[in-house]
């Protein structure tokens, strides 16, 4: 299995695509067995924070284009997307927090993947791309969650030119949250992850389902929809608890119920 997982103290999983001589392609068995590992972790009560990074060079080149010319049939091209699009939901949808950690390129579908995490961090050398332009094949499914976290200018720019950015400028334009040097990326990423596992699990997860849905709804329907998500998250143990803790100036004891 190219996909391997690293268990971390403090609820903290690391998702690692481990295929570094095709720059951590998303092949159909990469994919496959990426939406596996993430539904598995999403149940796993131990799991409260994932991290998801590359091997070797790079965080991922995209799809495997030697695999992609070799289907030939639409119905395979199809399937394909359908299925790299699963893979997005489901980071998306999950009730866990995940968290891109990026060194080297990370491309067409693998600059997909950066977007649909919740967070993303990379080190100063990192690069973000959709080329698809260049080889006539338009980066349309990348650019569904690409164009979600990135103003509509920048984003017709990287898909029409299909030339990278620069980590500076991916954090500027909302595609990263920050960027480091090598030897710093991992411990702050390591920072921010244990920070969000130190929260009640309840609420996070409460938390990243309202704010997807929110997003795809009119201001009037969004308001009242988080009003019925506040009041069933003040129902909760942990927002009581937290409250008291508050006021009593203590840490509080989540129960994540």
């Amino acid at each position: 299995m190219n996909i391997k997982i690293k268990k971390l103290s403090g609820g903290i999983s690391t998702v690692i695509i481990n295929e570094p001589k095709s720059y951590n392609a998303l092949s159909f068995k990469n994919l496959t067995d990426l939406i596996q590992v993430f539904k598995k972790l999403d149940k796993d009560k131990n799991t409260k924070v994932i991290i998801l990074e590359g091997s070797g060079k790079g965080f991922s080149a995209g799809h495997n284009l030697k695999e992609v010319k070799n289907l030939k049939v639409r119905n395979k091209y199809q399937k394909l997307f359908n299925l790299c699009s699963k893979l997005m939901i489901q980071i998306v949808e999950g009730r866990k927090p995940v968290i891109a950690k990026v060194h080297g390129a990370a491309y067409a579908a693998g600059c997909q993947l950066v977007a649909s995490c919740d967070l993303a961090y990379s080190t100063k050398e990192a690069l973000f791309a959709t080329p698809g332009v260049n080889i006539g094949l338009f980066c349309s499914t990348p650019m569904v969650a690409v164009s979600r976290k990135i103003n509509r200018k920048p984003m017709m720019k990287m898909l029409l030119t299909g030339d990278p950015i620069k980590a500076n400028y991916a954090k500027e334009i909302g595609l990263i949250n920050d960027y480091y040097s090598k030897s710093k990326l991992n411990s702050e990423v390591l920072k921010i992850a244990k920070k969000i596992a130190s929260k009640s699990n309840l609420t996070i997860k409460i938390g990243k389902q309202a704010f997807y849905k929110q997003l795809e709804m009119p201001l009037k329907k969004a308001y009242a929809y988080t009003s019925r998500m506040m009041t069933l998250n003040m129902m909760a143990m942990d927002a009581k608890e937290g409250i008291s803790a508050f006021l009593e100036k203590r840490k509080p004891k989540w129960k994540n119920k």
